[in-house]
């Protein structure tokens, strides 16, 4: 098999990752809720995932697919008739797949508090017309917080990796 990621990264120009952030809103209506009021962790999911694909793919310019969900921290529910933004922005790229950190803030509309309700690290992979895996440009890191935050993304890759052998 040929090893592509010399090539690819002398042939791709890279992006940093304020290029390719993603800031998205939804309002909670009763149909995002739970019995309880409260955001569905399910509907949070979708638009985390959504959020996610979208600054993936503005970082390659290709369509993605979600590979991976590393972890989802549910800290606060958001409520309904309370505005929920989502950030995300790349932490890691490697040859074809890419980590993107969303995090999601509940603000009430009544009081203008916000506060931070999830953090989620997904792995997306970039496709080519055919659907196959293809290369990406690399992530310039620019920041301190850029650097640790694309280590820790790195030991959350090697954890993915073992998990999968183990299988």
């Amino acid at each position: 098999m040929h090893d592509i990621s010399k090539e690819y990264k002398e042939n791709f120009a890279g992006k940093p990752p304020r290029l390719s952030q993603v800031e998205m809103t939804e309002l909670v209506l009763p149909n995002d809720t739970n019995l309880l009021g409260n955001l569905l962790g399910g509907r949070l999911m979708h638009w985390i995932d959504i959020a996610g694909a979208m600054a993936a793919s503005r970082h390659s310019n290709k369509i993605v697919a979600t590979v991976a969900l590393d972890s989802l921290d549910f800290r606060h529910p958001a409520r309904m008739g309370e505005l929920v933004m989502l950030k995300a922005k790349l932490t890691w790229v490697g040859t074809t797949s890419m980590e993107v950190k969303v995090n999601a803030y509940a603000e009430n509309l009544k009081t203008g508090s916000v506060i931070l309700t999830n953090q989620a690290y997904i792995t997306f992979v970039a496709l080519d017309s055919e659907g196959k895996p293809t290369p990406v440009p690399p992530l310039i890191l620019e920041t301190e917080e850029e650097k640790r935050e694309f280590e820790e993304a790195e030991e959350r890759r090697a954890e993915r990796l073992k998990r999968r052998q183990r299988g």
